[in-house]
């Protein structure tokens, strides 16, 4: 694996990580979720301008949305739109995989719960996510 796979992979360990507690390994890594991380770390660098400006915050169900369009040039609008949907397929094959990978699909919402409360733990200072009554900025 290369560094930055490797990087992308622990960094989805650590936010999992108290779920693994629960039974679900989540260390498991098949070549979906290796490709599926992969594919999340080479858009990371392209959506943290816009987690930094606000146009794009974390979802309570983690997922990823757009939470200030303003805050993006209108030519600008498609291409974000285009990285949120990306991004969000991403997620929901990632948590998808790693239930299966566990031989327990029941475990998808667990799974995604878990990692939607790490990803705002881990979110850096400024950035926007959803909490119960809304939009809010750690």
């Amino acid at each position: 694996m290369n560094k930055r796979l490797l990087t992308v992979f622990a960094l989805l360990m650590t936010l999992a990580a108290p779920l693994a507690m629960a039974a679900a390994n989540l260390e498991i890594n098949t070549p979906a979720i290796s490709s599926l991380t992969a594919s999340m770390q080479a858009r990371y660098n392209q959506l943290a301008p816009y987690y930094a400006s606000g146009a794009v915050g974390l979802t309570r169900d983690g997922l990823v949305a757009v939470h200030d369009a303003n805050a993006v040039p209108l030519k600008d609008r498609q291409a974000v739109n285009a990285l949120v949907a990306a991004e969000n397929n991403d997620r929901n094959a990632l948590y998808k995989e790693i239930a299966n990978a566990n031989g327990h699909p029941e475990w998808e919402a667990e799974i995604r719960g878990t990692f939607a409360q790490r990803w705002v733990q881990k979110a850096q200072g400024g950035w926007w996510y959803q909490d119960g009554g809304g939009w809010a900025k750690k």
